[in-house]
């Protein structure tokens, strides 16, 4: 049986057997038999390469953060995970520098007022589940994704593609209007600056 630590675009922990092609943690939130309980542990949620150094990991260790595998960086994002500063020590910089208060004097960010930022956008504090914001669909930047016939899509041209763990299925023309915007608004600010990260952004499915 799968475990159960892939993340989805709307925040959720599903078993899958695939492994995605971005690794992360958002904290320890499983016990000590392995068992998820609960959606996050903290403010500081990240997303990682998948190999680093050579490390190796023992999945779901007691008292250990939970790895959690994502699709895609544009899947990292919409869930509200940011760049590591340590196994992606470049793109972290990068990031900081494209972060919506940047260009301000005085105002370069640390993280951890990036991460309670990007908290208080992911994060509805009356359920606790992932916090959305209405959005038009002609603005939104490639790798955005929105809910789309209550399903999540992601920007990809001028087109939508549905989002499944194993990659990105079918494919609609992007729609005028607004929409449901699953992507925290400082991440979009990151994907319209002209984000291009060293992990990849889209699953190749996105472009097949």
């Amino acid at each position: 049986m799968p475990l159960r630590n892939r993340a989805t675009p709307l925040g959720e922990i599903v078993a899958d057997p695939g492994r995605g092609l971005v690794f992360g943690n958002r904290g320890c939130l499983h016990d000590d038999d392995g068992t998820i309980r609960r959606r996050y542990n903290g403010r500081r949620w990240i997303a990682c390469r998948l190999d680093f150094r050579g490390r190796r990991r023992l999945l779901l260790q007691p008292h250990r953060y939970t790895e959690l595998f994502f699709l895609d960086e544009a899947t990292a994002f919409a869930a509200g995970h940011r760049p590591c500063a340590e196994c992606r020590h470049e793109d972290y910089v990068r990031f900081v520098a494209l972060w919506p208060a940047a260009g301000e004097p005085g105002t370069r960010p640390g993280a951890d007022a990036i991460d309670a930022q990007l908290h208080r956008e992911r994060v509805d504090p009356a359920t606790r589940g992932q916090r959305r914001a209405e959005a038009s669909l002609d603005e939104l930047p490639e790798g955005a994704f929105v809910l789309h016939d209550d399903a999540p899509h992601v920007v990809v041209g001028g087109h939508l593609h549905r989002w499944t763990p194993a990659g990105y299925a079918t494919r609609i023309p992007r729609p005028a209007g607004r929409a449901t915007l699953l992507t925290p608004p400082s991440l979009v600010a990151i994907l319209s600056a002209g984000w291009r990260p060293d992990v990849p952004l889209l699953h190749p499915s996105a472009t097949g």
